[in-house]
């Protein structure tokens, strides 16, 4: 694995490491022929395929052809001593092209307006953003072994680029261990007489490993596009949701172990696997009293133990009042009070346990706004006393209203859900058109089939929600906007 660094460095051909000097030449070549060129080929289609996530196959191969072609030809005995760097600058001016046969991404063009060893870096450090729908699909048995002996070379280029691109954010060694793992075990059982069962026991064996691909890209994705802070704040509701036996004080401590944790995803030499398993060991520990879900969870390894919790559906939630919010000097003292909103929404989560998180974050974000603004003001007292009854009662209709969607969508056929809705929009809104009241319900039921549910895509989510809050407090009064 001592060539990931170098290698991280061709992706765009330049890395972070080496702003300000030249390229090392000498260190690519000894890599490449460390590893030699079929190495070298499928862990460049990897990094490639990671950090152009959205491109199709075709582009990802055509700059992983590029980049092995440059250095082969740069490091053969008696190549001139710019061979290297004269191939990479034109790699990124081609990038730069508007007609590129190159992968495309949302940054390019800004990193394009820039010049040599500047334009170098700016296209290293292109993110892809969050992949909230991964869509690789295992072939069958017989389709895999088929075409495996048809054309290795070419099948395990497809499913590294199809693999890498889907679970991009996981961390590059888990994806590492994973493609080896699945690779050795096409070859042995697409050679074995007795197929099918060599399947059956191989996926076993990979399946922790595996598992723990898919949820370590999950939780990275997700912290790569929240942030620290955002991130933790979902990881509280979650928890709330999941294990609402656990007082907020048992609870903030997991959130930000496992945030910090998380810092380490892009890491190009580091296996969190240690990490994970530390940190999942913390939660079994802290919660399994609270929880016989917990206790079961973590009997299991460690890919199916962060699998069966993330998987775990909601509790029932506790029979408890709407908690209070929080006082004045809570809501505007950030220094003194950092957590008071943070723990005012977990309460709200415990006691709307099947509500997804996603209807509890924008709660959250709307009650933040609204402190912000009355503690930015001259006479924030005044202000946050004028907006609090209103605001309470806002988030109990949209409590109540939201619940009601989420409740009937999971307990009914979809027909009958959406006769339900129709209903229910027509009491609350009597005087609206058929074809209003048509144009809501299917937003209304857009919503459900999307958010209602467990895990929900959390920035479509987002955005669906906002739409539809209006409808759900009062339009133009609304505080939650």
């Amino acid at each position: 694995m001592k060539g990931v660094l170098i290698l991280f460095l061709l992706i765009a051909i330049g890395d972070a490491e080496h702003r300000g000097r030249a390229y090392q030449r000498d260190k690519v070549c000894q890599e490449w022929n460390f590893l030699g060129k079929e190495k070298f080929s499928s862990l460049t289609i990897i990094l490639n395929s990671r950090k152009y996530s959205g491109g199709s196959f075709e582009e990802v191969m055509n700059i992983v052809k590029e980049i092995t072609t440059l250095v082969e030809t740069c490091c053969a005995e008696g190549a001139a001593p710019d061979c290297y760097d004269n191939g990479a600058t034109a790699i990124s001016i081609k990038s730069c092209d508007p007609k590129t046969s190159y992968p495309k991404h949302p940054g390019i063009a800004a990193c394009c307006i820039h010049t040599g060893l500047e334009r170098k870096l700016c296209l290293a450090a292109l993110q892809q953003p969050l992949k909230e729908f991964p869509t690789y699909v295992e072939p069958s048995n017989n389709e895999l072994c088929s075409s495996f002996k048809r054309d290795p070379v070419g099948f395990t280029a497809k499913f590294l680029y199809e693999y890498s691109s889907n679970y991009a954010h996981a961390p590059l060694l888990q994806i590492l261990n994973s493609t080896e793992s699945y690779l050795k075990m096409i070859i042995a059982c697409c050679t074995s007489k007795k197929s099918n069962h060599c399947f059956t026991e191989q996926r076993i064996q990979r399946k922790s490993v595996e598992l723990l691909t898919v949820m370590t890209n999950q939780l990275c994705s997700h912290f790569a596009h929240y942030g620290n802070e955002k991130f933790k704040f979902r990881s509280l509701i979650m928890f709330g949701q999941k294990v609402p036996d656990a007082e907020f004080e048992d609870i903030l401590p997991l959130v930000k172990s496992g945030a910090q944790m998380l810092t380490k995803c892009t890491s190009v030499t580091e296996d969190m696997q240690k990490e994970i398993s530390a940190y999942t060991q913390n939660v079994c520990n802290t919660l399994s009293s609270k929880s016989q879900r917990v206790a079961t969870c973590c009997k299991k390894t460690l890919g199916e133990t962060l699998f069966c919790l993330h998987s775990m559906t909601s509790a029932e939630p506790l029979e408890l009042p709407l908690p209070q919010i929080p006082n004045n000097e809570h809501l505007c003292n950030k220094a003194k009070h950092p957590e008071a909103n943070r723990k005012y929404s977990y309460e709200i989560a415990r006691r709307n346990t099947k509500l997804p998180e996603v209807f509890v974050d924008r709660l959250h974000e709307a009650a933040v706004q609204i402190a912000t603004e009355c503690c930015a003001g001259a006479d924030s007292h005044t202000c946050l006393n004028n907006k609090k009854p209103q605001l309470r009662a806002e988030i109990l209709k949209f409590l109540t209203e939201a619940n009601e969607l989420c409740e009937d969508y999971n307990k009914y056929v979809f027909t009958e859900f959406k006769k339900r809705l129709r209903h229910t929009l027509h009491k609350r809104m009597p005087k609206a058109t058929s074809a209003k009241i048509s144009e809501l319900v299917q937003k209304q039921a857009d919503l459900a089939s999307t958010c209602c549910i467990l895990n929900a895509p959390p920035v479509y989510c987002s955005e669906q929600i906002t739409r539809a809050i209006g409808h759900m407090c009062g339009q133009e009064t609304c505080l939650l906007h």
